[in-house]
């Protein structure tokens, strides 16, 4: 029997998300209590796949799934260009 490592790479889209537990990241907020802020979570099921959705009201239904190298990459890349320090 294969554990969920070892499997072939699924398509992430095709994987319900239903009973995904959310966390809520917000930063700036100008306009209003969700205006600046993105929910994350574990895509259920899946070993190392997450969802980011957007929590304002004009982006609902819009998310973005991503293996978590591919969310690692995202986020150090984000915070090197934008100089934020990295801890090691």
């Amino acid at each position: 029997m294969h554990q969920e490592s070892e499997l072939p790479m699924r398509n992430l889209y095709e994987v319900p998300i239903g009973d995904a537990t959310f966390e809520l990241f917000c930063g700036g907020n100008l306009s209003g209590e969700h205006e600046a802020c993105a929910d994350v979570a574990a895509i259920p099921g899946v070993a190392d796949g997450f969802v980011i959705r957007d929590s304002k009201p004009e982006g609902v239904g819009r998310e973005l799934r991503f293996t978590g190298a591919e969310l690692d990459k995202l986020a150090i890349g984000w915070a090197k260009k934008r100089g934020l320090p990295l801890a090691s």
